[in-house]
């Protein structure tokens, strides 16, 4: 009788084709625990310890579980053409080359020690990406969590490997302007030697400043978790939209991190700031990631306690069939 009735059909087999929602994995052995949230201060410090301390401090008190910086070297990093051409966005600039630039924003090994030490003492953890092997080698110096790599280097599996090989740490690659093949790459480098599974952590991600919602694709969490559930760590998202409207749903959807960029004010000089939260979105983030967490459980029992007083008070309790109205 099925097959005579076409339209039903067609929206059965679509039903049948379509890719496993989330919560039948989630449901499936997965157990939620407190985001942590990481507030990508990167270079939004403008050159300045004292700001970025600062950036440390705001963070720590909105709620944020890591304040994560960024390390370069900028003549290992880039082309002698890269490093003396002007920014590409001249009023964004801290120097007349690009090369000068990156240079004026960097923090020295004792300088992100410091910053390190600093978090300590006011109960923020520190932590950075790093974009080429110096750095890397420079940073894992550092007794930190974890070391991060960004989109645009996790193809340089020289430094990879430093990570992988040297430093102690968990290892987090996001995956903005990635291919499904370079990601696989990258985790199988890591299972080379069975470190992938206790030591990465792959970020959703789309490379954009800010990225409008449809290009944010959250739901490549769902294809990161049916490919690298059992085969790594564990799976995190970066957000570079604007506002905390959508970080609730990579949380619910497996990603057990949220990094999201962070400043002190969107309108100062520089790249991230526009893409970034402010205090006040950074602390309303943290809440309701804390209020998700707590609400994502199941019922200890049919009636809870908190239902008891309404169930005596409103259930519907008379069995006879009489409309009393009618009377």
């Amino acid at each position: 009788r099925l097959c005579q009735q076409e339209p039903n059909l067609d929206r059965l087999l679509r039903l049948i084709a379509m890719p496993k929602r989330p919560t039948a994995y989630l449901s499936n052995g997965f157990e939620y625990e407190k985001c942590k949230v990481v507030a990508e201060i990167g270079c939004n410090h403008m050159g300045d310890l004292n700001i970025a301390k600062d950036l440390m401090k705001l963070a720590k008190e909105a709620g944020a579980t890591y304040a994560k910086f960024q390390k370069r070297c900028a003549k290992e990093l880039l082309t002698p053409e890269q490093y003396n051409k002007p920014h590409p966005v001249p009023q964004n600039a801290f120097g007349p080359t690009y090369g000068a630039h990156r240079e004026f924003l960097e923090f020295n090994v004792e300088q992100h020690r410091e910053l390190w030490k600093y978090g300590k003492e006011i109960g923020i953890e520190w932590a950075t990406s790093v974009w080429d092997v110096t750095s890397a080698r420079e940073m894992i110096k550092i007794p930190c969590d974890f070391l991060k790599v960004p989109s645009a280097c996790n193809n340089h599996f020289d430094m990879l490997k430093v990570l992988r090989d040297e430093f102690k740490g968990d290892v987090h690659v996001s995956t903005g302007m990635t291919t499904k093949s370079e990601i696989e790459d990258v985790v199988k480098f890591f299972e080379e030697t069975g470190q992938a599974k206790n030591r990465l952590i792959i970020y959703n991600c789309t490379s954009g400043y800010p990225v409008p919602f449809p290009d944010v694709c959250m739901l490549e969490l769902t294809t990161l978790y049916d490919k690298y559930g059992s085969r790594i760590k564990e799976l995190a998202f970066s957000g570079h939209h604007l506002g905390i409207a959508i970080d609730i749903a990579a949380y619910t959807l497996g990603a057990k991190w949220i990094e999201r960029h962070f400043t002190k004010d969107r309108t100062w000089k520089g790249t991230d700031h526009a893409a970034s939260l402010e205090p006040a979105g950074l602390g309303k983030m943290c809440r309701d990631l804390e209020a998700t967490y707590e609400s994502l459980t199941f019922k200890k029992s049919e009636v809870l306690d908190i239902e008891n007083e309404q169930r005596d008070k409103l259930k519907y309790r008379k069995t006879e069939k009489v409309n009393a109205c009618t009377e």
